[in-house]
């Protein structure tokens, strides 16, 4: 047997099998619609985006919902102003 039986011996199926694996990785980190990268998971949360409120915006918010009292609202005004 010599080099001529590489082939029809059965070999040839690892080639195939290879190239096989390496398009279901190419498919599965690119394919998949939009392309983001594994290591910036949207789900994170420091890649949410920042909200744009101001802080009087939130302290007023925040007397509103009643979690301060009128005293803590206005100590809390002068000092940002």
């Amino acid at each position: 047997m010599g080099p001529e039986y590489f082939w029809m011996g059965g070999m040839w199926i690892f080639p195939l099998i290879m190239m096989t694996v390496m398009l279901l990785i190419v498919y599965f980190i690119f394919g998949r619609g939009n392309f983001r990268p594994p290591w910036q998971d949207s789900s994170r949360p420091d890649t949410q985006p920042r909200s744009s409120e101001t802080a009087h915006e939130i302290l007023e918010k925040r007397y509103a919902k009643g979690e301060i009292t009128r005293e803590e609202y206005l100590q809390m005004k002068k000092d940002l102003s």
